[in-house]
C-alpha cells in the first residue's frame, strides 16, 4: 500500500481526542446523556462506541488510562482503513484528516464515500458531489439532521486537510 508508512500523528491525535472529549463513563452518542444500560450508541471514552458484548466490561465506566488505550486499539483500524483505500500518495496533514474523518463517519461509510472516490480519482464524476471539499463536507448530518457541530468538525478537516491547519472552530 502506497501510504503504508503514515499514522496519525501526535497533532492529528491531541486534535481528535479534542475534538471528542473524554467521557469516563457510557453515553448516548446523540445525546450525550449517560446511560445505566447498553443501547445502540452506547459511548465511552474517546467516542468508542461500545458493542453489547464490551457492555459488562464499560458499564460502570473506566480511568483516562484505558480510555487512551481504547482510543489507540480504535485508531489502529481507522489508519489501516485510510492506508488500504487510498490509492494516491497522501501527505501527513492528509492523513490526519481521513483518519479523523473515517474515525467520526466509520469505516464503512468511509469506504463507500465519494471522498474516497473523488481523492483516488480526482477527474472522477460523482452524481451528487461536484468537488472533493462538497463530498467532505456533505457528512454533517446525524439522523438526517443537519448539525452544526459536524459542519464545525468538517470544516477543521478540511482545514488540515488541505491547509495543515490543526484548529478546531469550538474551541475559540
Amino acid at each position: 500500500m502506497i501510504n503504508d508508512h503514515l499514522k496519525l500523528s501526535d497533532k492529528g491525535l491531541d486534535l481528535l481526542k479534542a475534538i471528542e472529549t473524554v467521557k469516563l463513563y457510557p453515553y448516548d452518542d446523540q445525546t450525550g446523556k449517560k446511560v445505566l444500560a447498553w443501547c445502540e450508541g452506547a459511548t465511552i471514552g474517546y467516542g468508542h462506541l461500545i458493542t453489547y458484548k464490551e457492555w459488562p466490561e464499560f458499564m460502570r465506566g473506566i480511568e483516562i488510562r484505558q480510555a487512551l488505550k481504547v482510543l489507540a486499539n480504535d485508531l489502529k483500524q481507522f489508519e489501516q482503513t485510510v492506508r488500504k483505500l487510498i490509492t494516491t500518495p497522501l501527505t501527513q496533514q492528509q492523513f490526519d484528516a481521513l483518519v479523523i474523518l473515517a474515525f467520526n463517519i466509520g469505516g464503512n461509510n468511509f469506504q463507500t464515500s465519494s471522498v474516497v472516490k473523488l481523492i483516488n480519482d480526482p477527474q472522477a464524476v460523482t452524481k451528487k458531489y461536484p468537488t472533493l471539499e462538497s463530498a467532505w463536507k456533505a457528512w454533517n448530518k446525524s439522523q438526517g439532521q443537519e448539525m452544526d457541530g459536524l459542519n464545525n468538525r468538517r470544516a477543521c478537516e478540511w482545514d488540515i486537510y488541505t491547509h495543515g491547519i490543526y484548529k478546531y472552530r469550538d474551541w475559540e
